[in-house]
């Protein structure tokens, strides 16, 4: 059922790309759009991982330059049941961390410098947790190709204010139908990646809290997330990745509240405190 979901979604998301691209250019660019879709389904695939990573600058490490992360991520991945998955810091100082990779075998964890500062390494053991859960239930490979192909509508639309698809001005879309376009299609493509992610986070809560062997330990781990984030926004990268991050990275636009791709911060602590035996009030 998963993958039939996950089919679905990313053919919505190529279609998206192709209507857009009818939209701004015609029968050519409905075309063109098509094969776009075609080259980033499948470029994706493979690729998806390295393009998220270059967005944020992520730099991989190795376990003489991080050997304490190194040897965290190692347990935990053993307690999973998991390769060793690459580990990542990316030079940021809001606190969050998001996994990626096309399979299990070929896995990324990447962590911010701001979550290596803020969170105790109990928590950070959650996070971590977390994120193999993702990686265990395979959802890396349709978050990082959600998120590429969600830029590129994203990137497509705003192009489409500058480009009327006509050489005679009269028969392109008008410019209050391309406005509407570069506001909607990133809208339309985060409405799909929200229907992606937010069941997937309780699960990956869940295994994460399993695998790190204390649920209270991931959800202190949120509720210092949410402070952190709301603090110190993530800085560059672009709202169609916030559905891989841990927490949303920019819970200071309105926008991304607006359309989360994360369930609230208060209903996964609730169901985390209830794995470790507490009820809720």
């Amino acid at each position: 059922m998963n993958q039939l979901k996950t089919l679905i979604l990313l053919t919505g998301l190529a279609a998206l790309l192709v209507v857009l691209g009818g939209i701004i250019g015609g029968q050519k660019g409905a075309t063109i759009a098509f094969f776009i879709a075609l080259v980033m389904n499948f470029g994706s695939y493979w690729f998806s991982d390295k393009i998220v990573l270059s967005m944020y600058h992520a730099q991989e490490v190795t376990e003489q330059e991080a050997p304490d992360l190194f040897g965290l991520v190692r347990q935990l991945a053993h307690n999973a049941g998991l390769p060793m998955p690459r580990v990542y810091i990316i030079p940021d100082e809001s606190p969050n961390a998001f996994a990626t990779g096309r399979n299990p075998d070929h896995a990324v964890v990447a962590v911010t410098e701001g979550i290596l500062r803020l969170l105790s390494w109990e928590e950070l053991a959650g996070v971590i947790g977390h994120e193999l859960g993702h990686i265990k239930n395979r959802d890396i490979l349709i978050q990082s190709v959600a998120a590429t192909i969600g830029t590129a509508i994203t990137y497509l639309a705003h192009f489409g204010m500058f480009f009327r698809g006509s050489s005679d001005e009269d028969e392109g879309p008008s410019i209050v139908t391309m406005l509407l376009m570069a506001i909607l299609a990133p809208i339309a493509a985060m409405i799909i990646q929200m229907a992606i992610s937010r069941s997937r986070e309780y699960l990956a809560d869940q295994s994460g809290a399993e695998f790190c062997g204390n649920p209270l330990w991931l959800a202190g781990a949120l509720n210092r997330l949410q402070s952190g984030v709301a603090a110190v926004p993530m800085q560059g990268g672009d709202q169609t990745t916030a559905h891989m991050f841990i927490v949303n990275p920019f819970s200071g636009s309105f926008l991304s509240n607006l359309f989360s791709t994360h369930p609230p911060i208060e209903e996964r602590v609730a169901r985390l405190r209830e794995m470790a035996g507490y009820r809720r009030a």
